[in-house]
């Protein structure tokens, strides 16, 4: 897990460009969004990609020494920071589940996300403010996990496994294709490849904001980008909440760390 130092808010918010000095080992192309072209990708694989560094974290700089000559970081005062009513009591909500309030920090962080787009140093201060918690440590949380975003993404995420069994059925193909349909849309759309989304039944599946869809064919793709643009339900008939289960809870899926 990430170094719970107090990183400072540039460097979870993407304030260091992908192209400076620690970031400089990276093999790979860096695109538009962040991801990496598929001639540098270790697995040979095309289309977006989690932004990662030469020492391997989404964070440039985490390995450096704390500057000791700044004041130490405070928990934010509710008398100066303004706090959404409805951000606050989801995040007070997630508190009341564990007898340690830091173990909200996920969902908090999730929550936060969900209203501000991403998990920008508002944001974070935000939910540093009502858990009372300095803004450091939830910064060390969001840039350790994936699907917190420090850094803004479209507003529908766009998830395409691209673990064993979808990339045996075509997945890399498929990012590529979304990739090649969405084009420069970096503000509708957060597409990216995912390592596991638990959906081999369906492979190549993605999952757009949560919905698992699968499988999904490469002539459907032009479709399916369209209804995510014009807020429809996309490929209706491929999701997965259409199929019959035992479970009358196994389509139930949670929007934490999506977009409303």
């Amino acid at each position: 897990m990430s170094r719970r130092g107090e990183a400072e808010p540039s460097r979870a918010t993407g304030g260091h460009p992908a192209s400076s000095e620690r970031g400089a080992g990276r093999s790979a192309e860096v695109t538009h969004n962040g991801g990496e072209a598929g001639h540098g990708h270790p697995h040979g694989r095309r289309g977006p990609q989690v932004q990662r560094f030469g020492h391997g974290s989404r964070v440039p700089g985490w390995d450096e020494a704390a500057d000791l000559s700044k004041d130490p970081a405070v928990v934010p005062d509710p008398a100066t920071t303004p706090v959404p009513a409805q951000l606050r009591a989801e995040i007070e909500a997630h508190m009341a589940k564990y007898p340690d309030t830091r173990s909200a920090s996920i969902p908090a962080l999730a929550a936060a996300q969900r209203h501000h787009g991403w998990c920008s140093p508002e944001a974070i201060e935000q939910a540093a403010c009502v858990m009372r918690l300095t803004p450091g440590y939830l910064i060390s949380v969001a840039s350790f996990y994936d699907m917190l975003e420090t850094h803004p993404v479209g507003r529908h995420n766009v998830y395409v496994c691209t673990n064993i069994s979808c990339s045996l059925c075509g997945a890399d193909e498929l990012l590529a294709a979304l990739s090649e349909e969405i084009g420069d849309d970096s503000e509708t759309f957060n597409l990216r490849a995912f390592e596991c989304l638990g959906a081999c039944d369906i492979a190549p599946m993605a999952s757009v904001d949560g919905v698992y869809i699968g499988p999904v064919a490469l002539d459907e793709v032009p479709k399916l980008v369209e209804q995510v643009r014009s807020g429809l339900p996309p490929l209706p008939n491929k999701q997965l909440s259409s199929r019959k289960s035992t479970d009358p809870n196994a389509h139930v899926t949670s929007s934490e760390g999506g977009h409303s």
